[in-house]
């Protein structure tokens, strides 16, 4: 068994060393990478006392830094721009961090140190390298906001987990932590989620976390919290039950987080839903972490085979993934600066009794950067407003409010929006008296976030998941059919016209009939251009949109390619 162990730690290290920047166990650092133009990580070899036109220079490069990295940006002092990393002796570090600092205040920015390695450990002439986390909130924007999905099979420990991580406090091993993350009674009577809920894990700009049971400012609300933080993580916590599958699916298409946290419990290892869900993830290109929990309560031999379970599993064919185990805080910066290359998979093995690596997972969670650039933000700003519905609801004394996420564009108070698609295809105008998001009252929504608004005298049976808010000048229009190119990902037998399955498109949820094929039969893993025609009401969809098809163990995904607006189905 010990063999084993080596053996699987070797080939996790010659596998995730291609990826960053040599082993974290070692006291030294390898060579990294030639610094790359565009991104948020910029090589300097010293910074010491620059002149008055040099400092202007360097201030209007960090500024493009963090424009590109959404407000965060990685400085790597004493590196050569070939990433051959000198290193400097403490006087040269220690005024070259000053100057950072002077940068960073220039431009309202906070500077944090993730990790110092040692260059040259000769007592005469020491020389470290040292990398920063810069980050600045966007001027339109009170601070960084992500959203992070929370899979894996029923009794995994993930409600549990994001327990222990929002309120600070530890499970006493009996589901004491996730108590307040239940919606309803029969989840707190089973202990299973079967509803998707929302929890805030914040972090102000030193990198402390802020939870809702701080034990120095005592119980904070909501509204606190956010105005604390400087970057907020939205936790959705997803069911794990096989019979609650449709929720989750809805939960990954209808809130479109910016990654996934992968939650397997230690005892019983990959079972149940954990390769559905795990599939579903990567079928919707959702950069995925996995964390293994409970290790308290296995045995080493238990733990290992888990891991090495998992590690086949990313590793195969559906994957093809680099699983990079995280050992240390240092192990947990490298994992979060190379998350967005999309092969990298960090596995994070906690405990929420014990809150044994706890700290390695906040860690992550605070430096792993946004997952749009900046350029993609501005992009989406630019285009008209898209507002799609996940939550109908009423509030005493305000009306009906409406909760969802804002795909592209800007959503304002006492905007004038068209709202639909009506049982008919129809549109009709409405405005919006007010905006919230995080449980306190704004003015405007981004593109990402989520937002409940309040619509001015609107007759709340008329509302529904599925519906969208749209600006006027993008003249929509309904579709009761569409055409999409699709891959089948597993059929017992074969599908042919006439087959219907539950489409998840974005916040859609329908049951559709496949009316046409371009041949006779699909198989698994065989490609097909179809024509589905919703069985219940029309819908308002974009080409160009991904689709996930489920039929019990029939699933497929694929992508919108034509639409046939609504009157055209009806007229025939």
């Amino acid at each position: 068994m010990e063999v084993d162990k080596q053996k699987l730690d070797l080939e996790s290290k010659s596998a995730v060393e291609t990826l960053t920047a040599g082993s974290a166990d070692d006291s030294r650092m390898d060579n990294l990478p030639p610094e790359v133009e565009e991104g948020n990580i910029e090589y300097k070899l010293k910074l010491i006392n620059p002149s008055a036109c040099r400092f202007e220079h360097l201030v209007t490069q960090m500024k493009w830094r963090l424009r590109e990295g959404h407000g965060e940006a990685i400085y790597e002092i004493g590196v050569e721009d070939s990433g051959l990393l000198a290193g400097l002796n403490d006087v040269d570090l220690q005024a070259s961090l000053h100057t950072l600092r002077r940068m960073a205040q220039k431009l309202g920015a906070t500077i944090t140190i993730l990790r110092q390695r040692v260059v040259s450990d000769c007592q005469v002439d020491k020389k470290t390298a040292c990398e920063v986390l810069v980050r600045k909130v966007p001027d339109d924007q009170p601070f960084i906001d992500l959203k992070l999905a929370v899979l894996g099979n029923v009794d995994g420990g993930k409600s549990t987990l994001l327990g222990v991580l929002t309120q600070g406090e530890l499970d006493n091993g009996r589901g004491r932590a996730r108590l307040n993350l239940f919606r309803h009674l029969h989840e707190i009577q089973s202990g299973r989620t079967s509803s998707i809920s929302h929890e805030m894990l914040g972090f102000n700009s030193e990198g402390e976390v802020i939870t809702s049971g701080d034990t120095q400012k005592g119980c904070l609300t909501a509204e606190e919290i956010c105005s604390n933080a400087s970057k907020l993580i939205t936790l959705i916590d997803l069911a794990g039950h096989q019979k609650y599958i449709k929720t989750t699916i809805c939960g990954l298409t209808g809130y479109s987080p910016d990654f996934a946290m992968l939650v397997i419990s230690a005892n019983t290892g990959i079972a149940g839903t954990t390769k559905e869900h795990l599939g579903v993830a990567m079928a919707l290109h959702v950069p995925i972490f996995v964390v293994v929990t409970k290790i308290d309560m296995c045995s080493n031999s238990m733990l290992l085979r888990c891991m090495m379970q998992l590690h086949r599993l990313l590793t195969g064919l559906g994957c093809k993934k680099v699983p990079y185990d995280v050992q240390c805080i240092d192990d947990a910066v490298t994992a979060a600066v190379n998350f967005n290359q999309g092969s990298i998979c960090p596995i994070f093995q906690v405990s929420s009794v014990t809150g044994e690596n706890l700290d390695m997972l906040k860690k992550f969670l605070h430096v792993v950067p946004p997952l749009h650039t900046t350029h993609e933000q501005e992009k989406l700003i630019q285009e008209h407003a898209e507002f799609q519905i996940d939550e109908v609801f009423n509030v005493p004394h305000v009306g009906t409010v409406v909760g969802g996420s804002l795909l592209r564009g800007i959503v304002r108070e006492h905007d004038e929006l068209l709202l639909g698609p009506s049982e008919n295809g129809n549109f009709k105008m409405v405005e919006i008296t007010s905006i919230h998001r995080n449980r306190s009252p704004c003015r405007i929504v981004r593109p990402g976030q989520a937002a409940s608004l309040s619509l001015k005298e609107i007759d709340r049976s008329v509302l529904r998941k599925g519906l969208v808010l749209l600006k006027v000048d993008l003249e929509p229009f309904a579709c009761m059919e569409f055409e999409a190119e699709i891959l089948l990902l597993y059929h017992t037998t074969t599908i042919s016209c006439g087959f219907q399955a539950t489409i998840h498109i974005s916040n859609v949820c329908q049951t559709a009939t496949i009316v046409h094929m371009d041949k006779e039969t699909l198989k698994t893993n065989e490609k097909a251009t179809v024509i589905f025609h919703f069985f219940k009401h029309p819908e308002y969809l974009r080409v160009g949109s991904r689709l996930f098809l489920r039929e019990g163990r029939t699933k497929a995904m694929g992508q919108i390619t034509k639409l046939t607006p609504f009157i055209d189905v009806a007229e025939r």
